[in-house]
């Protein structure tokens, strides 16, 4: 990736926050092998500053294989305010999912305690009935041949919360290589988009609501659903690219920190 494909990724901008659309495949910090563990998105944050003398950083986590809306705080200030949203579940995420087979039902919720699949290393999850409370709510909103698309709203926020909760209720996410049946190499991308964002940000202000364009690897099997890329681009978010004004320009950063 190179600076100006992500700022081409920008899809929101204001003095406190950015948010862009992530890419699936790439992790979005370095992990514990550091640089040997290849590419991540904080690589090219500095390309994402403009103007200010900090790099934006992670409000939140998407794993490697998932894709879309993604949060930065610009400074400390508005970053704890978004980690401290994140933490008491303030911020409403809709993720986009294939998964395979489906629920019989066209709606439902998913009530199952998580835990770590081992305590000594690694984050895989488990499902765990003295793990930690863990809420999810789904809606199918296509079907096809074996293929059900769904939109999950995750209550709470537990690592690979909706991949183990869609796993363990018999409808694994397509592409999954570590709850669902892909293979670990060579299978078609796991089919979890993180689709639409809504952030309380500002008092005085209606909620920041962004969606994310659907990523090209999960067009063919959503069309089977029955979804349209041709009235799907009425609602996504336009990306704002590195040189486009957002409304934080001159003394607009000093206005919104003031919390209106």
């Amino acid at each position: 990736m190179t600076p100006e494909e992500m700022g081409s990724r920008l899809l929101y901008r204001d003095g406190l926050m950015l948010i862009i659309n992530k890419p699936a495949g790439m992790a979005v910090h370095k992990g514990p092998k550091g640089s040997k563990g290849g590419p991540s998105l904080e690589d090219w944050f500095d390309a994402l500053r403009f103007g200010l003398p900090r790099m934006p950083a992670l409000a939140h986590r998407l794993d490697k294989e998932t894709s879309g809306c993604l949060v930065l705080g610009r400074h400390r200030k508005a970053l704890a305010d978004l980690n401290l949203m994140f933490r008491n579940g303030k911020v409403g995420k809709t993720y986009w999912a294939i998964v395979e087979g489906g629920p019989e039902a066209d709606e439902g919720r998913i009530d199952m305690p998580l835990g770590r699949l081992d305590d000594t290393k690694g984050w895989w999850m488990k499902h765990d009935e003295n793990g930690l409370p863990s809420a999810s709510t789904w809606k199918v909103l296509g079907r096809a041949e074996g293929l059900t698309w769904l939109a999950l709203e995750p209550l709470t926020g537990r690592t690979h919360q909706l991949r183990v909760h869609c796993a363990e209720s018999g409808f694994p996410i397509l592409g999954d290589n570590i709850y669902g049946k892909a293979p670990r190499h060579g299978g078609p991308g796991m089919h979890l988009h993180a689709r639409e964002i809504v952030v309380p940000l500002y008092r005085n202000r209606p909620p920041i609501k962004v969606t994310a364009p659907v990523p090209e690897h999960m067009k063919k099997r959503l069309k089977a659903c029955g979804w349209s890329e041709e009235s799907d681009a009425a609602l996504v978010t336009p990306p704002l690219g590195l040189s486009r004004p957002r409304h934080e320009e001159a003394g607009a950063d000093a206005t919104q920190l003031k919390r209106q």
